[in-house]
């Protein structure tokens, strides 16, 4: 046994930095020789059985496909079980509509879950296997973006933990979004072909398959005593294959899953077209139906993309309602009146948001139910989460798009709108302006449907994502509808899983907390809070600076093996990672990137530290700014690396795809987290908790849950700077002049002349131009330049800070202790409680105790 411990830890080492070694801290002698042996024989049965392979000719991904299967064989029976378990306790179910499940590689995270990692690693090392080498040839699932997506994932995995039944419907992308590919410093998208060897996770459902129509026409049928009914006929119809995707609880106690859908034609290719050798032509219609799942959000700047979106959002809601439906027919009988006691459907945002009319007409036009019953039944199913406060995102689409592609609901919507409308009068007599403000059709312009304003008023309780989030919701964005029903906004600030975002990411500092706290912390992050009387312990602290140095090791390992770039380990890992906008302010870093390139090549390196800026997202594709952003960011490093007075003081490193898979590279190995958006305008963020926990201390403004995290780990041990949200709307107010601020500031004057001159793309001068000429003559809507001093500033003190690496390491250790409250676990029993009206019933709620 030590000769195969001794093996495997010399594995070498895995595609993101974490070798098998990094496993090897389990008591072998505490494994059932028999465990081991039955996961070697389903190992080899799968290679054999599933992939006719011998194991002398079996290649890295033959071995990830077989060790897949073989964690998936394990993990059924408790899935299984866990649908059988609901069913038959006819328990209520959440139903969390989602577009995005950001859910990363599944290998790993479900060997944890189910306890049998170290079995694993146990036969993987006697078989002279690595699993490090075997986890990279799993490509990361392509049905997300970002934290939108990301965060759906973790309440899955927080339903499937808790005991909750309930499930994710989504939609089986092809394509997901897109690779980032950066080429001469731009940004190129090239398709995400995470599917090109299937996926051995997923279950394929071709029995659970609903049609979708869209176009056609609304006719109306007389049953001759004055009652009317809606019949919608003719137009096109998809058909919404299910896939179902298995998400075990921690603990290997429950689980749920995620429902995603994939189209298919409602028919084959014309064999008539194809006969008369039209062979485009006669798969066209199969082709066009079967895009709706092929790539997540189409570039929506061309009027092809809208649609194309528009009809994506419109098929994977449809498709869940009728599976809902069907699920509680199935199980409760015909009887609608229950729907609001056995289904609680969560609205992930606005994308999902046409499933209220989707119901309506169901419940009306095929089950033959009356509006009020059928209104009183949808309202209490549905509930909004809104994750943004700005307007581009909110969704307004077309009316002559409904009218083309789903009159019905389009008829729905304005009867939806005339009574609600009906309401507001008699509530607030004469007040026009607010039946215009409130109304679910935009009347100014192109008509069109305000599709949050529908899932306000169609959703018994509406959620913000952090507290400042949820009170601009109340004062600014929805406070019409706050004055109308002041209980329906209400808080639910966002949470993560530590158990994907610090137990499995951070192998170095869960083996440190698990010696010192108790076992069950993965599903009880508040156990965490005895670490604090650690943080002034010597010994303990020197431990933490061990684990932040092996995870700076790994990315700098990984960052030479991938980029070609030498970071020095030693110095500041100064990380801002997240979608590229121009809200997030990745702008504002490289103004003080710059800023302190010039301070560095003019000799003012006084206070200064070793620093290396780290950078990673995508731009949406139909997005200049963003995607000039990024080149720039490019630009300066090529400038910055290569300049023998400076690149042992500074380095910029920009990782390029982000995703799950490098986050769990990057995230471990920061120290200094980046949370700078524009105050007012971040919902929450879920990137600034999962660095917090893993000891990544805040440089930020006042704004997401920021200001919560401060309030939990203490300000002392944050870098607050800038304008707060207030300040915000008075500097717009009050006439904002960013000229002025620039005249003001000479090193600011020097850092936009230098971008705007062609410092940075001396071939292409005026390359940068419009992002400086957005921020002087543009109005600066995000107000880089005004809160440019201030975070010099912070970003002294952080200088200042790190030069003290007692007192940081003292703020890190602290700062991990309090993140308790961002557990998604607790979060998701806050909805649980208060919006869905479910129990948790796993084992973990006695550790857990009662609802917060």
């Amino acid at each position: 046994m030590q000769e195969n411990r001794d093996q495997a830890a010399k594995a070498e080492d895995g595609g993101n930095g974490l070798s098998s070694a990094d496993w090897m801290t389990v008591d072998w002698s505490r494994l059932n020789r028999g465990d081991i042996d039955v996961f070697k024989r389903r190992l080899y049965a799968h290679l054999k059985h599933t992939l006719a392979r011998g194991a002398e000719e079996a290649s890295l991904h033959d071995w990830y496909t077989a060790l897949a299967h073989t964690t998936r064989d394990l993990l059924v029976e408790t899935w299984t079980d866990s649908q059988r378990a609901a069913a038959s306790a006819d328990a209520k179910r959440v139903c969390y509509l989602s577009l995005e499940f950001l859910i990363g590689r599944s290998l790993e995270s479900n060997l944890l879950a189910i306890g049998m990692m170290d079995i694993c690693h146990a036969a993987l090392a006697e078989m002279g296997l690595d699993f490090g080498a075997i986890r990279e040839q799993e490509p990361e699932a392509a049905l997300g973006n970002g934290g939108l997506g990301r965060l759906a994932a973790c309440f899955v995995d927080s339903l499937a933990t808790l005991g909750i039944p309930g499930e994710g419907y989504g939609i089986h992308y092809h394509h997901g979004m897109f690779r980032q590919r950066i080429d001469d410093g731009r940004q190129v998208e090239v398709p995400e072909n995470w599917l090109t060897y299937g996926n051995p996770w997923e279950f394929k459902r071709p029995d659970v398959c609903y049609p979708v129509r869209f176009g056609g026409r609304v006719e109306m049928v007389d049953d001759g005593e004055g009652h009317h009914t809606f019949l919608w006929v003719s137009g096109e119809e998809v058909l919404a294959i299910a896939n179902d995707l298995p998400v075990p609880g921690y603990g290997g106690f429950g689980a749920s899953s995620i429902r995603l859908w994939s189209a298919r034609a409602s028919r084959e290719f014309d064999l008539q077209d194809f006969n008369r050798g039209d062979y485009i032509g006669s798969v066209m219609a199969e082709m066009e139906s079967e895009s709706l799942s092929k790539v997540l959000y189409p570039d929506d700047s061309t009027e092809q993309g809208k649609m194309l979106r528009f009809r994506q959002e419109y098929f994977f809601a449809a498709a869940s309602v009728a599976d809902i439906l069907h699920r509680f027919r199935a199980q409760s009988g015909a009887d609608w009146s229950l729907l609001p006691e056995k289904v609680a459907i969560q609205l992930n945002d606005t994308h999902p948001t046409i499933a209220i009319p989707e119901l309506l007409r169901l419940l009306m036009d095929e089950q033959g139910l009356g509006w009020d019953e059928a209104w009183e039944i949808s309202h209490g199913v549905f509930a909004y989460t809104n994750h943004t406060l700005l307007p581009e995102a909110l969704e307004c689409w077309p009316v002559a798009l409904f009218e083309r592609l789903l009159p019905r609901h389009l008829q729905i919507i304005y009867e939806i709108n005339r009574r609600f409308l009906d309401q507001v009068r008699a509530q607030v007599p004469g007040d026009e302006d607010l039946i215009r403000r409130v109304s679910l059709i935009e009347e100014t312009g192109p008509r069109r449907v305000r599709m949050a304003h529908l899932a306000v008023v169609g959703s018994h309780c509406v959620n913000g994502v952090a507290r400042i989030h949820t009170d601009l919701m109340k004062s600014g964005l929805f406070a019409d509808f706050h004055r109308l029903t002041p209980d329906k906004i209400v808080n639910r600030t966002n949470g993560i899983t530590p158990r994907r975002w610090l137990n499995q990411a951070n192998r170095p500092l869960a083996r440190l907390i698990s010696r010192h706290v108790e076992e069950d912390w993965p599903v009880n992050l508040d156990l965490l809070r005895a670490l604090l009387p650690l943080a002034e312990d010597a010994g303990f602290a020197e431990e933490f600076r061990h684990a932040k140095a092996a995870n700076k090791d790994r990315f700098t390992s990984f960052a030479g093996r991938t980029l070609g770039v030498w970071i020095d380990p030693g110095s500041l890992f100064d990380v801002q990672v997240k979608r590229i906008h121009e809200y997030k302010r990745q702008l504002l870093n490289v103004l003080h990137v710059i800023t302190r390139y010039n301070r560095l090549r003019h000799g003012l390196t006084a206070g200064m530290v070793p620093r290396t800026v780290i950078f990673a997202g995508k731009a949406a594709p139909g997005y200049a700014a963003a995607k000039l952003t990024i080149r720039l960011i490019h630009a300066v490093a090529a400038v910055i690396n290569a300049d023998p007075r400076t690149r042992d003081w500074l380095r910029v490193v920009f990782v390029p795809n982000y995703n799950v898979s490098s986050a769990e590279v990057i995230i471990p190995a920061a120290d200094l987290s980046q949370q700078i958006s524009t105050a007012g305008t971040e919902a929450s963020g879920t990137g600034n908790m999962k660095l917090a926990l893993n000891g990544a201390l805040t440089i930020g403004t006042r704004d997401g849950a920021n200001i919560e995290i401060a309030e939990e780990v203490g300000e002392e041990n944050l870098f607050f700077f800038g304008l707060s949200a207030e300040d915000v709307a008075a500097r717009r107010a009050g006439g904002y002049d960013p000229l002025a601020v620039m005249h003001a500031n000479p090193e600011l004057a020097e850092v936009l002349n230098m971008i705007r001159g062609g410092y940075f793309s001396p071939t292409e001068p005026e390359a940068f131009r419009p992002l400086v000429d957005a921020l002087l003559y543009g109005g600066d809507h995000y107000l880089l330049l005004a809160d440019y001093a201030a975070y010099l500033t912070a970003q002294t003190q952080v200088d200042a800070a790190w030069q003290n690496p007692q007192g940081w390491t003292r703020s890190a250790i602290t700062t991990v202790a309090r993140m308790g409250k961002f557990s998604a676990d607790l979060t998701v029993l806050d909805y649980a409680r208060d919006i869905w009206g479910v129990k948790a019933t796993a084992p973990i709620m006695q550790d857990l105790g009662p609802y917060r």
